[in-house]
């Protein structure tokens, strides 16, 4: 990595942990400008404008998402040739992922985008929006091959099953912050395989044995 690679990525690194912790409208140009230890100038060599910082930071968490899993989905099939197993794992190993987080999923910037969208021009926004329509067209793959090798207990829609994927990462991650506990996100995620695995389960078949779920510590 050059210098002008390293400084534009540390000017993300510096705003992606403003933008998730307060918000983008929160987040101003002279306080990126001030950690990164570099001038105006330099701020708008590397980026035209606080939107052009914003297309850009998205795209970076997108590819990096797309990564992770890529890596986990990658190595469940390493493990069984079954799609429905090959889920099951995946969630399992998504959900170990998100435990050995020392303090928590930092948050998503799909959603605080989503919170903030006026703030966006249209080419931000339709990023966004294809970074959703990306996990929904990855989950519904995965259900339609799960569906032809098993059949569900009940009618079920793919591209809802998907979207229920999304849903629940996504709120875990929100309540997980509010309430700081970050099992809370891998409880999420393994009560999701639990009714994955129950609504393929054949009657006379118990589904596979999982890792516990952990206590919340809340009273």
């Amino acid at each position: 990595m050059g210098k002008g690679e390293a400084t534009s990525a540390r000017i993300m690194d510096i705003a992606e942990t403003a933008v998730l912790q307060k918000g983008f409208g929160a987040t101003s140009i002279e306080e990126l400008i001030a950690a990164a230890g570099i001038t105006k100038s330099g701020f708008f060599y590397h980026f035209r404008d606080k939107n052009a910082l914003a297309h850009g930071l998205l795209q970076r968490h997108l590819a990096q998402d797309e990564a992770i899993l890529d890596d986990i989905f990658g190595r469940a099939r390493d493990r069984s040739d079954d799609p429905l197993q090959v889920l099951l794992i995946g969630l399992q190993l998504l959900a170990e992922m998100m435990l050995d987080l020392p303090n928590g999923h930092p948050g998503c910037l799909v959603a605080t985008y989503c919170y903030n969208e006026r703030l966006f021009d249209r080419a931000t926004r339709d990023l966004n929006r294809q970074a959703v329509l990306a996990w929904r067209r990855r989950f519904t793959g995965m259900f339609r091959d799960i569906h032809a090798r098993h059949a569900p207990r009940e009618l079920v829609d793919v591209d809802a099953l998907a979207d229920m994927i999304s849903s629940v990462v996504e709120g875990g991650i929100v309540v997980s912050k509010v309430l700081k506990e970050p099992q809370v996100l891998a409880q999420q995620i393994l009560l999701l395989r639990s009714y994955v695995g129950l609504l393929y389960q054949p009657m006379d078949r118990q589904l596979p044995a999982r890792a516990e779920i952990v206590q919340s510590t809340a009273h």
